[in-house]
């Protein structure tokens, strides 16, 4: 994982980035129009179509982060008692990003004392 954040989360955060990015070439295309007039056209055509194709991955992956999200295992975190989604073996806390897993071969166990 990237930012040591949740699975979902992490779908989300590519998401809003191609989202982003898309809006951002679009901006950088229509530029040029102001800039060269009837030759920025080009320019702004070829970017539109750049930003395009980012956005329509943007809803992509919106799309499969909601796919899985709804598939995914609800548990309660056993740090902060919030109910959070859990994605394959091992992930995250979606709220106090707390390693969780669900496999007893991979689960830390921590002796307190009392």
């Amino acid at each position: 994982m990237f930012f040591k954040s949740s699975k979902i989360n992490e779908f989300r955060l590519w998401g809003l980035l191609f989202t982003l990015i898309g809006m951002g070439l679009m901006i950088f295309g229509t530029a040029g129009i102001v800039l060269w007039g009837q030759t920025g056209k080009i320019f702004a055509g070829v970017f539109m179509v750049f930003g395009m194709i980012a956005m329509l991955l943007s809803v992509g992956v919106y799309f499969w982060a909601g796919m899985l999200s709804t598939s995914a295992t609800m548990l309660d975190c056993p740090e902060c008692k919030r109910p959070t989604k859990m994605l394959g073996k091992t992930d995250r806390c979606m709220f106090c990003r707390t390693k969780l897993t669900l496999d007893p071969n991979q689960a830390t166990h921590t002796h307190t004392p009392g």
